[in-house]
């Protein structure tokens, strides 16, 4: 007889929100293990930028799915699902809970109700794609895009490549919209566990934002992007979108000065909380009202209420 799946919460929210602080709270008082839910957080040696959980708090709880590739590997949701399912059967096999926390709101899909995972990727069409956007700038990509996937392309930022890229490429070599994927229908497959989401004012949470930026450039965020900028072999498609070291990387090039270059890489994270929040107003969430770093407390306890963990 096979042992039952162990309990399951997920815990999301935007960028900066403090859903790490409150994962690692839960976890804490339930004896549970942190599963990763982040695009970014797999790759070693990219630290800072990926605000990637202390050493000491790695050292207090289990993390699973950080550091598990090298960077100039392409990782995408195809290769984030087997591992997050094995991790989890390595849960169920020694009667552990498990905390899956992160902001990447297509893997929190995924895992809940499944998701296309699409063409798999013709980096030839991409190149060329990559080719035409310099050429004739971004937002004529992001037009041809409007044109054919209206929906895609009012959730895409006109500046974001890697996805405009990624929809067109999608509708080229599968006819379909990546819009469809993105939508819930109205009777959405129940979650695998209960999904809670923090939910701070705007203002907040750019406030928040800015001030972590500025914690992790005195950490060493310019180091660590001039290492990975300079790294042989270099930063993978994927790898290479992270919000900072673009932003650092576009700056150094430019002879932006450090702080012009910290105010692109707030502005980006700003942009790219908006994105998030966007996916998860679509997410029939539990949400997770918070304001102050008090509050961290203070939802553990709902949360473990509300799970049946406490």
């Amino acid at each position: 007889m096979t042992s039952p799946a162990p309990p399951l919460l997920f815990i999301t929210g935007p960028t900066a929100s403090g859903k790490g602080a409150l994962a690692f709270e839960v976890a804490k008082r339930s004896g549970a293990e942190i599963i990763s839910l982040d695009s970014m957080k797999v790759y070693r040696e990219i630290d800072i930028a990926s605000a990637k959980p202390s050493p000491e708090r790695r050292a207090a709880i289990p993390h699973h799915l950080i550091d598990i590739v090298d960077p100039d590997v392409d990782f995408s949701l195809a290769e984030y699902l087997p591992r997050y399912r094995e991790a989890v059967r390595d849960l169920e096999r020694r009667g552990r809970r498990a905390v899956a926390c992160g902001g990447t709101a297509l893997y929190l899909k995924a895992l809940w109700s499944g998701v296309s995972l699409g063409a798999p990727p013709d980096w030839d069409f991409r190149k060329r794609l990559e080719e035409e956007a310099a050429v004739e700038g971004v937002e004529a990509l992001h037009a041809r895009l409007r044109a054919r996937d209206p929906d895609a392309a009012l959730r895409i930022d006109a500046a974001d490549l890697r996805r405009i890229v990624r929809a067109l490429e999608v509708l080229e070599k599968t006819g379909r919209r990546i819009s469809s994927e993105w939508s819930w229908g109205a009777d959405p497959a129940p979650p695998p566990g209960p999904v809670f989401a923090i939910e701070r004012p705007r203002d907040e949470l750019y406030a928040r934002i800015e001030s972590r930026v500025d914690r992790m450039i005195e950490s060493g965020l310019f180091e660590e992007s001039r290492r990975l900028i300079a790294r042989v072999p270099p930063l993978s498609r994927s790898a290479s979108q992270l919000i900072g070291y673009k932003e650092i990387h576009a700056g150094l090039a430019a002879n932006l000065s450090a702080e012009e270059i910290a105010a692109g890489v707030k502005q980006a994270t700003r942009r790219f909380a908006k994105r998030q929040l966007t996916w998860f107003r679509k997410m029939p969430l539990e949400k997770l009202e918070a304001s102050g770093e008090a509050d961290i407390e203070r939802l553990a306890t709902r949360v473990l209420e509300s799970a049946g963990w406490s």
